[in-house]
């Protein structure tokens, strides 16, 4: 069945909107829920199953519907969307008895926008078209703020017609949607984004811890060094929070972590040395084993106290 359609004008590819896919999604916890609930909210049919069924209520009472197994979502759902912890959870939900790959409907398409494995994005893939559906990696960053809003960047990797195709879904979550590549692009993509933000986190983390150690005021501080040359995200939207002494997730230390190794593993790989990269996994590894791995990632401010 076709669900997309152009307009007359010669726009990118939008929605029927007389016949939306349903959608499957897999995942909800902090980025999941966010990012289902706007597909709820855009009018998409949208199939939830996570582990815990409690983390699902909210999104169920809203009109999403339950399905038990992630073969139920597999066999009810046209688009599928997985937002889960680990690459081995990926591996589970994908290649598992039960999973999406020996269930699937043909011409079904699958995105996991879970940060994983570049060369298990390729597995999937490779499975999907055996099964006549299409994969595709798209990782997304922005954390919770970014999934609430809707303003997340989504770097995918796949076809280019798959990436056409699902355009009015990733308008819904982001604010920035870039095919980077085949499969596995998408996950190369975020590891460099990752590897950006490891060594920004201990910047702007040292910039505030000597900001209060030097008897500045923090937020005079920051408004003087976030419109110069140090701005960035991880200054506007994390070290606010580390101010108020708000240690709440948006993105778990415990899975940025799991990116940082993704990404030192990926590396070596490729035989390359990322020095900055492996002291702040060394540091927020100390973080964690104090008992902070599910505290966010501004959480590193405890590293120095």
């Amino acid at each position: 069945m076709l669900y997309y359609e152009k307009e007359v004008s010669g726009r990118d590819l939008i929605l029927n909107k007389k016949d939306k896919p349903v959608l499957g999604f897999i995942g909800t916890g902090v980025m999941g829920k966010s990012m289902a609930s706007r597909l709820l909210n855009e009018g998409y049919p949208v199939h939830i199953y996570t582990r815990t069924r409690e983390k699902a209520e909210e999104l169920l009472e809203n009109g999403a519907t339950w399905k038990s197994s992630v073969a139920e979502i597999a066999t009810s759902s046209d688009v599928i969307l997985t937002m889960v912890g680990y690459p081995e959870d990926v591996e589970e939900v994908y290649f598992g008895d039960d999973g999406l790959l020996h269930n699937i409907r043909s011409q079904s398409i699958l995105i996991d926008m879970t940060t994983s494995s570049p060369d298990l994005a390729k597995r999937i893939a490779a499975e999907a078209q055996s099964n006549h559906s299409c994969a595709m990696d798209a990782p997304v960053s922005g954390g919770d703020i970014g999934a609430q809003k809707g303003t997340l960047s989504i770097m995918a990797g796949g076809e280019k017609e798959t990436f056409e195709k699902m355009l009015p879904i990733f308008e819904t979550l982001g604010s920035n949607y870039v095919l980077q590549g085949p499969a596995g692009a998408g996950q190369f993509t975020k590891m460099s984004n990752q590897i950006a933000i490891a060594s920004t986190m201990v910047g702007v983390t040292e910039a505030l811890v000597y900001a209060e150690k030097s008897g500045l005021d923090p937020d005079t501080v920051l408004k003087s060094i976030s419109g110069g040359a140090a701005g960035s995200w991880s200054l506007d939207h994390l070290i606010p929070r580390v101010i108020k002494r708000d240690f709440s997730p948006g993105f778990f230390i415990k899975h940025f972590i799991k990116d940082m190794k993704i990404a030192i593993d990926s590396a070596e790989n490729m035989e390359l040395d990322l020095p900055g990269l492996k002291l702040a996994k060394h540091m927020y590894e100390q973080v964690s084993e104090a008992g902070e791995e599910n505290s966010g990632t501004q959480a590193l401010y405890k590293f120095y106290q």
